[in-house]
């Protein structure tokens, strides 16, 4: 597709791409856990693939260190993201498979009963090295009272751009709010992902349900008000973004294609490899700030939670205790760019967030993010709402389907109140 230069045309979609860097695996410290491991330990961790390899390999490399400083043994499995969830849940069913689960969002709160209370490794760790807000609220169950999972982290999105396009539009900076946004944009393009139509409903001030976690919030003028601007955009988006995949954005922004997407860093590393010129023209900036006037952003929050039909829970806590820890935290942090933002406000002074400084904004996700629950809190309709992308289709409806932002919202609070009435 040929891009009129005198507009921004961006695609929205979930982080994909590929990146590697060189690391060196540091000896096994010596570690002297907390709790007493069980004797003949063996742990089994489900667990996320990664986009960048370095990730998967500097999690390994500390997974050996654990393995040589306690004696544990630990066989990690990597499966695709989508495939999380439901082997978790098959497993919480069952009563048998994998310790310990690196999962997604607000998972462990579907079968909260069936975890490990981890308060004591999660406080730990917090009074170490403090947890971000958003990580408390998707770790601690209000409903048992006590943490039922630990936060790892997220794959935070950014919005990446051209320098060069930006300022033939006319602009200098980056604008730092939606109606700014909106005229960067000269109406054009919004594609999908729930992280945008997350972001862009709060923005707005609109919400699926209120703090209480029953008064659905949904079909309100604030929720109308977000869906006309997302379905102006829309009339000038990029031919066939709606049918877009993970991989889409990437290869649209490094063609050219595109000025302008949300993405984790993957688009970055894999430019700074193989596209150096689109490199040194292209620049991230956080989500701008709606109506509502304070950051509504939500990122792919990973935490990791363990099963009382374990056999080795407190093995499987030291485990997540040890690679939380600053000598395998930040080495992990640092191989993949900042591909994972940890959870921990500790490992904001790492020095790969200013190393480069496009890698910036992608340190600061965490903090201006809010759980996929709000206004409510995390639990099992709202995991549920999330699952069955009930935000994100309402977004499709009033946008590729031609209904009318309220009739969109209608037919999302219809799904909601179906959702949390059962």
């Amino acid at each position: 597709m040929t891009l009129r230069r005198s507009f921004l045309k961006w695609g929205l979609g979930v982080a994909a791409g590929a990146a590697t860097r060189t690391f060196a695996q540091a000896p096994a410290a010596k570690y002297t856990p907390s709790l007493p491991i069980e004797k003949g330990a063996q742990l089994r961790l489900l667990r996320w693939s990664g986009f960048i390899k370095a990730d998967e390999e500097v999690w390994n490399a500390n997974t050996k260190k654990f393995q040589e400083a306690t004696g544990t043994s630990v066989n990690v499995e990597y499966i695709t993201w989508e495939d999380v969830r439901p082997k978790a849940a098959m497993a919480a069913n069952l009563g048998t498979g994998p310790d310990l689960v690196m999962g997604w969002y607000d998972d462990p709160h579907i079968y909260p009963q069936r975890l490990v209370d981890v308060t004591d490794v999660a406080e730990d760790l917090g009074k170490r090295l403090g947890w971000y807000d958003v990580a408390r609220a998707y770790g601690y169950s209000k409903q048992l009272k006590h943490w039922i999972a630990v936060p790892i982290g997220g794959t935070v999105q950014a919005l990446n751009y051209r320098v060069s396009w930006m300022k033939e539009a006319g602009f200098d900076k980056f604008p730092d709010s939606i109606d700014g946004l909106l005229k960067l944009a000269l109406g054009h393009a919004v594609g999908d992902g729930n992280a945008w139509a997350h972001w862009w409903l709060w923005a707005h001030g609109g919400k699926a349900v209120e703090a209480d976690d029953k008064t659905i919030a949904i079909n309100r003028q604030e929720t109308w008000t977000a869906l006309d601007n997302a379905r102006d955009l829309y009339a000038q988006m990029v031919p066939g973004v709606a049918s877009w995949l993970d991989p889409n954005n990437n290869r649209a922004f490094l063609a050219g294609e595109v000025s302008l997407t949300n993405n984790g860093i993957s688009i970055y590393a894999a430019a700074k490899k193989d596209f150096p010129q689109i490199a040194q023209d292209m620049d991230h900036a956080n989500f701008p700030i709606g109506p509502v006037g304070r950051p509504t952003e939500l990122a792919v929050f990973s935490q990791a939670f363990i099963f009382k039909y374990s056999r080795f829970p407190n093995a499987a806590k030291e485990y997540l205790r040890f690679m939380l820890a600053p000598e395998q935290a930040e080495p992990w942090v640092d191989a993949m760019n900042g591909y994972v933002t940890p959870a921990l406000k500790k490992y904001r002074e790492l020095p790969v967030w200013t190393r480069d400084p496009k890698a910036t904004p992608f340190r600061d996700g965490i903090a201006r993010m809010l759980p996929n629950s709000y206004a409510g809190s995390p639990g099992q309709h709202a995991a549920a709402a999330l699952a069955d992308f009930v935000v994100l289709d309402m977004f499709a409806d009033a946008t590729v389907n031609g209904l009318s932002a309220k009739d969109a919202a209608a037919r999302a609070e219809g799904r909601l109140r179906r959702i949390y009435r059962g």
